[in-house]
């Protein structure tokens, strides 16, 4: 539960977390009894006391957790138990100094230095010690996730990638939310000093270009993405706040959104890509495509290039080695060619291959190679659309099964486990 609760609270939505603990303030909990610092559950001898308990359900709230917080709160400290219980298994330890910068990088989420953070925290009733045993447990379990996961010995295969970028979506089944590719700019707001942000930021929602919307992120912004110019990932558009998700769906890529004024801050956004990700169409769908001219039909020049092509090209990239005694403008690389954009003879098969496959055309009394490359959604570089790169879908991929194992090996920890309620 820990690991899988950070992972929803990117810097991005950070000012969630701050309106929570700005609106939440009731008086700091006190355990009931002497009792409530007694051990309520056991986990492979591992103590989790009620006020533990009571704790993590107040902080889990004003994480936005709603439900039976209680018992959610209890999951989520028997989970961190097993988290550790398996670190110390393997000799994974994180050192103080490594949790004090993993809770600073917390509380950036929420545009707050870690000493204010703890502060709000403490005024809504959470202590110090339950935030650092919450960024402890997350972190731990990342690197024990990396001692098991880690190294290279879970791989992402270019045909997976293939399939990711190329395959409709099947009849009945719901289609990918939007995906976005924003860059951010976040300015805290300061007592006294309101109007001086919202200056800073109307002038940062005047930048014509993504160059410049960076050096105004790497100027002003206090989000942790500030270094790289406010640059963030691919990110569904459903995971942006009601706010921030509308004003962005109205921006078209190369645009940037005016002032979204937060609880304590102030925050601009530029639009660097989108993709629809609903099913693809012929509308929707780009090709890419090699041409390799063979030679005059028929001669034996032509049969053995077609036969060095065909053993030694698996991907077009590879058609270059084949090509390289060849004149240039014998191979050609077409790139994300829409529909209407192909010529007859070729758009009249490539639709039907697989990417790698070969096909051999004849024109005009010479024989040409014909390879598909890849599928992708057509997109308007004129507009500076993009769509999602093949190492950042190599990335997504390997992220949402490293995450699949991680959830298994936990389930896995939790059905071996002893767990005693008292």
């Amino acid at each position: 539960m820990t690991e899988r609760m950070m992972r929803h609270f990117p810097s991005l939505l950070g000012w969630v977390l701050t309106a929570g603990l700005v609106l939440g303030a009731p008086a700091p909990l006190q355990a009931q009894s002497a009792g409530g610092f007694a051990p309520a559950i056991t986990v492979n001898g591992l103590a989790i006391t009620g006020y533990e308990i009571a704790q993590r359900a107040r902080f889990m709230e004003l994480l936005g957790a709603t439900g039976d917080v209680r018992k959610l709160a209890e999951e989520a400290l028997i989970e961190d138990r097993l988290q550790r219980w398996k670190a110390q298994s393997l000799g994974v330890a994180i050192s103080a100094d490594a949790v004090t910068r993993g809770m600073a990088e917390f509380a950036a989420r929420a545009n707050m230095s870690s000493e204010d953070f703890v502060k709000a925290l403490a005024g809504a009733g959470v202590e110090a010690q339950t935030y650092r045993d919450f960024v402890t447990s997350g972190m731990i379990w990342r690197e024990v996730v990396k001692a098991v996961y880690g190294g290279g010995r879970v791989q992402i295969s270019d045909a997976e990638i293939d399939r990711v970028l190329s395959v409709e979506a099947p009849p009945g089944t719901e289609p990918e939310p939007p995906q976005v590719l924003l860059s951010e700019i976040v300015i805290r707001i300061f007592p006294g000093r309101e109007a001086e942000t919202m200056a800073q930021a109307r002038k940062a929602a005047a930048a014509k270009t993504e160059a410049e919307f960076a050096a105004f992120a790497k100027d002003l912004s206090s989000a942790k993405s500030a270094p790289q110019g406010g640059r963030l990932d691919w990110m569904p558009v459903t995971a942006l706040p009601p706010e921030v998700r509308q004003t962005v769906q109205n921006l078209t890529p190369g645009r940037t959104s005016g002032p979204i004024e937060t609880p304590n801050s102030v925050s601009v956004f530029y639009l660097r890509g989108f993709d629809e990700g609903a099913p693809l169409t012929a509308q929707t769908r780009a090709l890419g495509y090699a041409t390799l001219v063979l030679g005059a039909t028929g001669a034996p020049e032509t049969a053995a290039l077609l036969a060095r092509a065909e053993a030694d090209a698996q991907r077009c990239d590879d058609l270059y080695s084949v090509a390289r005694a060849l004149p240039p403008e014998r191979l050609e690389r077409v790139e994300a060619a829409r529909a209407g954009q192909i010529p007859a003879d070729i758009a009249q098969i490539l639709p039907r291959m697989d990417i790698g496959e070969t096909r051999v055309l004849s024109r005009g009394g010479s024989d040409v190679l014909l390879m598909l490359c890849e599928r992708g959604r057509a997109v308007n570089a004129a507009v500076g659309e993009t769509g999602p790169s093949r190492s950042a879908t190599r990335d997504r991929l390997l992220n949402a099964r490293v995450s699949a194992l991680a959830d298994g090996l936990l389930a896995q920890l939790k059905a071996d486990a002893v767990i005693v309620r008292k």
